[in-house]
């Protein structure tokens, strides 16, 4: 049996690839897609080789390089010892644009009723904004900005109202990427970071913000997001950069006692530990939970469902109108 695979063979460049399915091995699952989600920034990122040397992107982009970490389908078989998910399941994956995956049963997470198959290939996201909002220790009540609202940043946006805090500034040069922010106790500002203080300032009697989430994978914007956070307040950096050389501090860090955090999709453990810590699958089964109690929404951000034959048109595409772009979905079935 084939599959196909989508493979990036350089700069700019792509092919499909058919190739037999990998034999199924015990404690896995073949997972028949039915959408897999771009990661606009980080597929933007590999796909144009916009990153310096050396650098992780650098280390992992390889040639062929087979990209995609969002993947919903339906089981079509499953390995010796599973016994969590059966044939005919909806499951969530971490895998990647291809017709059909093979993953550990662990990694596949069952898609409760009520939620689409295109919600829930979000789940990859989700999880990784999790990474974010749990590293940056809200407290009840905190003040957040919340800089770039590209997919990480409009789902950061959906924790922060829900996780109870007391003000939301999303902020971002694009006004069409605010329009997609359907939560009325959202404050908008189509601004750049250094317009943005000033507002943040008088939103906050001039305290500024408890936590700021700079999540535009843009080096330039971190060292102008440090003065929007008040005293001994947080900078989470959830947007990863392929020029972090260029990345630089500021006075804030020291003279107002900063806290930096750094966020990423591998900082949660894939086996439970102890009951307090919070596994990669029980990020996936906490998002796919808020998305069947309408807690978080993702569907209203999904703006391109194309078929996968269009990969190359909307790769191109993203680089040259993506602020007209959120949520892409390929249509496998």
């Amino acid at each position: 049996m084939q599959r196909t695979v989508l493979e990036f063979t350089g700069a700019r460049e792509l092919r499909w690839t058919e190739e037999p399915i990998p034999s199924l091995q015990p404690g896995e699952v073949l997972v028949r897609t039915t959408r897999t989600l771009i990661s606009t920034g980080t597929e933007s990122i590999c796909y144009t080789r916009n990153f310096a040397p050396g650098t992780h992107f650098d280390n992992w982009v390889r040639y062929p390089f087979r990209s995609g970490y969002l993947q919903a389908g339906v089981v079509e078989a499953v390995g010796d010892g599973v016994e969590s998910l059966a044939v005919g399941d909806r499951v969530a994956t971490r895998g990647g644009h291809a017709s059909h995956v093979v993953c550990p049963a662990l990694r596949a997470w069952k898609i409760p009723e009520g939620v689409s198959d295109e919600a829930a290939a979000w789940t990859g996201l989700g999880k990784i904004t999790q990474v974010g909002i749990r590293a940056a220790e809200h407290r009840l009540g905190d003040a957040v900005v919340v800089i770039g609202l590209g997919l990480l940043g409009q789902l950061v946006v959906q924790y922060a109202v829900l996780g109870g805090a007391r003000l939301v500034v999303a902020v971002d040069p694009a006004p069409e990427r605010l329009e997609w922010i359907r939560s009325p106790r959202v404050t908008k500002l189509a601004l750049g970071v250094d317009e943005a203080a000033a507002e943040i300032a008088a939103l906050t009697a001039g305290r500024m913000a408890d936590v700021v989430y700079d999540v535009t994978g843009h080096h330039a914007v971190f060292a102008k997001a440090l003065p929007l956070a008040r005293d001994f307040g947080t900078v989470v950096v959830l947007g990863d950069t392929g020029q972090p050389h260029l990345q630089t501090l500021s006075p804030d860090v020291i003279r107002r006692g900063l806290r930096i955090v750094g966020a990423h999709d591998n900082h949660a453990p894939q086996q439970e530990i102890n009951p307090g810590i919070w596994t990669d699958r029980r990020m996936c089964e906490l998002f796919l939970h808020y998305l069947a109690t309408g807690q978080i929404e993702v569907e209203p951000l999904i703006t391109h469902r194309v078929p996968p034959a269009r990969a190359k048109e909307i790769f191109d595409y993203l680089q040259t109108d993506r602020e007209k772009v959120m949520g892409v979905v390929f249509e496998w079935s």
